[in-house]
């Protein structure tokens, strides 16, 4: 078991002040959006191993310490089954604005999106390259504070109540189109027609239309929230197609492949597929891939399905999910209770995120993390909350 040391991503949507509130540290004044945990070749994990001797190893990424040996580090089944490489990443994410909006294509999306751009020759780092990598991202996003996002469309006859609510008049062609029928249909011709409108003619609409927000507030307020981040965006009006969630400390939210949506504001643990694959379509500057997101897009309407973990004997609370990258749990300790093992053939990464627990003889902080190789045994005891990242294999 080896304890990491991680890095922050700073993003310009990240909060100032959320993961430095829980690492116990001043706030620099600079955005802090992500901690990574893992093995992503972007920002991978540093850690130090003892030796046999018991001294302190050289601080070596955990990409290279895995590929090292794979087997040892992710056991038989996870090579076997992912490859040489840890696949998954845990982060801490800090929403102090409005992510992009965005989806993920499924693996077979990715595949043939990888395997069409690599033919053509497209520079991996192109600003209109699509698919980064060849794999899937579902992932899943626990809360740690209340926490807003979008998630998944919502019935168009309540997009175009939201819309027509606002009483301008450019507003009213998408109002029209929401009461088409099949609901699939309306939702894509709507889509469609917002990305494929004059930015110039948007951008007053959606100036109009956040101002309008404004006034009503209520159930409009989140919209104003967003076009004052994103002040003539399309994305703006895209975002009314869209279920608005607000999740409480320790409730969750899994995002599928080509499920829409983006996050708002908040403090979470989120996990995913080890995956740069992301198609926007909307709130960022960033190239927008329309016609191959028409294709990944899923246009139906869907409840938001906020998790809650499911309790076990053992005091382990896991979040369902149906991938077998990932999967994540909580415990909460009790001071005085009998350690719990959470001895694992895959490989695992616990996380604090609240008061001071051990793992084997390490103590934690809120912030820290250890990476548990396959097959090594690990205890957790004393008082507080961890978070627990494993592979399904």
């Amino acid at each position: 078991m080896d304890r990491l040391s991680n890095t922050v991503r700073p993003y310009a949507w990240g909060s100032t002040t959320a993961i430095p509130e829980l690492l116990g540290i001043a706030p620099t004044g600079e955005p802090q959006a992500e901690m990574w945990m893992g093995a992503h070749p972007g920002a991978p994990s540093l850690l130090t191993r003892m030796t046999t001797t018991g001294a302190a190893g050289p601080e070596r990424p955990l990409t290279d310490v895995i590929a090292a040996d794979p087997e040892r580090e992710l056991g038989r089944a996870t090579v076997e089954k992912f490859g040489p490489r840890l696949p998954f990443l845990l982060k801490l994410l800090a929403a102090g604005a409005p992510l992009s909006l965005q989806v993920h294509p499924d693996l077979a999306q990715a595949k043939r999106g990888y395997e069409d751009e690599e033919r053509r020759s497209v520079p991996i780092d192109a600003p209109h390259r699509t698919y980064k990598d060849a794999n899937h991202k579902p992932e899943l996003i626990c809360a740690l504070t209340p926490f807003a996002g979008l998630c998944g469309f919502r019935r168009p006859a309540e997009a175009a109540e939201t819309m027509a609510a606002l009483g301008v008049d450019s507003l009213k062609p998408y109002v029209d189109l929401l009461g088409a029928h099949p609901e699939e249909a309306a939702l894509r011709e709507v889509l469609t027609a917002i990305l494929g409108a004059d930015l110039v003619e948007t951008a007053e609409t959606v100036n109009l239309a956040a101002a309008a927000a404004e006034r009503l507030g209520g159930a409009h307020a989140p919209y104003a929230r967003i076009a004052h981040h994103f002040p003539g965006d399309p994305g703006v009006i895209a975002a009314m197609l869209l279920n608005y969630v607000e999740l409480q400390p320790g409730e969750a939210l899994f995002l599928g492949a080509g499920v829409p949506h983006a996050y708002l504001d908040g403090l979470g643990v989120e996990i995913m597929a080890n995956s740069d694959n992301v198609l926007r379509c909307g709130l960022t500057p960033k190239h927008i891939d329309v016609p191959e997101l028409l294709r990944i897009v899923r246009f139906e309407a869907t409840e938001p399905g906020v998790l809650r973990p499911e309790a076990s004997p053992s005091g382990e609370e896991l979040y369902e999910t149906p991938v077998d990258e990932f999967r994540l749990s909580r415990f909460d300790l009790s001071p005085g209770a009998a350690p719990v093992d959470l001895t694992r053939d895959t490989p695992q990464i616990l996380l604090c995120t609240g008061g001071a627990p051990k793992a084997g003889e390490l103590g934690l902080t809120p912030g820290a993390s250890v990476f548990v190789p396959s097959g090594e045994k690990v205890e957790v005891s004393g008082m507080g909350t961890l978070f627990r990242a494993a592979v399904v294999a």
